[in-house]
């Protein structure tokens, strides 16, 4: 069983916090994490990529979405939403929609941000509209996680979250690693129990 770690880092950030997350799915026994991007989109003309990207994680295609057991979604804040090139993504997956492909599978979100009351919950709940579109489970962070009580940055019950700095300077937190470690495990955990 895998789960999809799906992203778009644009410095960095949110694509550590993939990683992190995809560390914790797999510290589940029989889980796997597949790790993927998408592309940059452009504001003037369109853009065109290589299928495979001169470097970090493949790009997601919606065969990843299909075949996964669970989802983790992640994006940078941008003035409180997610970022085009993931909507951009996502708004391609009418035809998976359709089938009910995602349905009844558990979901969750990610974000990050260089600002400290930026938007990051809107981000993350920007993120879970088309999921719960598509009849995915959503999964939050309960407050059992004593990171949550405990940080002074990053981190919500509606998901893992890291604040960067304005400059994106700032290295990630102990707690928003701790919170990114057991966001993947407890998604990789659901998506266990759900497959019994």
């Amino acid at each position: 069983m895998n789960i999809l770690v799906l992203y778009y880092s644009r410095h960095g950030a949110t694509r550590e916090m993939a990683r992190l997350i995809a560390r914790g799915v797999e510290e589940i026994q029989g889980m796997q994490a597949v790790v993927r991007s998408v592309p940059a989109v452009s504001s003037v003309c369109e853009a065109t990529e290589e299928a495979i990207p001169e470097e970090g994680d493949p790009y997601a295609s919606l065969q990843d979405l299909q075949d996964c057991s669970g989802l983790a979604i992640g994006s940078p804040t941008h003035f409180g939403n997610m970022a085009s090139p993931l909507k951009y993504f996502l708004d391609t997956t009418t035809s998976i929609w359709l089938e009910g492909a995602l349905t009844g599978k558990p979901a969750m979100a990610f974000t990050s941000t260089s600002s400290l009351h930026g938007g990051q919950e809107t981000t993350l709940m920007s993120m879970m509209l088309p999921l719960l579109h598509h009849g995915m489970l959503i999964c939050g962070l309960p407050y059992n996680n004593s990171e949550l009580h405990e940080t002074r940055s990053g981190g919500t019950p509606y998901g893992p979250s890291r604040f960067t700095g304005m400059k994106g300077d700032m290295t990630i937190s102990k707690e928003e690693k701790q919170l990114c470690l057991a966001a993947g495990r407890r998604l990789a955990s659901i998506a266990l129990q759900l497959s019994q």
